[in-house]
């Protein structure tokens, strides 16, 4: 079981980010629990997710399967898919194996916020 930490915070413009924090391992046992509530939040609450790292010291390619899987879910919802306090030991997979790429990756939390999307005002 993986623990995650779900918070919501709402742009000056009103689009709603969710910021998910899991702990732990991110590997083929827990994997698919982070994959179900990625999809959960971007089908139920909002399509703009921030993942935060920062508690995940270890992950392999399900965990990486699981990030990419929910980055695509919210492409396709025109949303947003942020990465961001990748941990010290996860952020070497993420470097070996080039996904680091592939996402937008920030350094905090609050550069990840700062980055949503404004929706246009006319």
């Amino acid at each position: 079981m993986i623990n995650i930490e779900q918070k919501t915070y709402t742009t000056q413009d009103g689009n709603t980010i969710i910021v998910l924090t899991p702990a732990g391992r991110l590997d083929i046992t827990t994997a698919w629990q982070f994959r179900l509530k990625l999809q959960e939040c971007i089908s139920k609450v909002s399509p703009h997710i921030v993942t935060d790292l920062s508690q995940v010291n270890f992950i392999d390619s399900s965990g990486l399967t699981s990030l990419v899987a929910g980055m695509r879910d919210a492409d396709k919802v025109k949303g947003s898919f942020r990465i961001c306090n990748i941990h010290p030991e996860a952020k070497l997979v993420f470097e070996v194996t080039m996904v680091d790429t592939v996402f937008e990756i920030f350094e905090t939390q609050e550069e990840a916020l700062e980055g949503v999307p404004r929706s246009v005002s006319s």
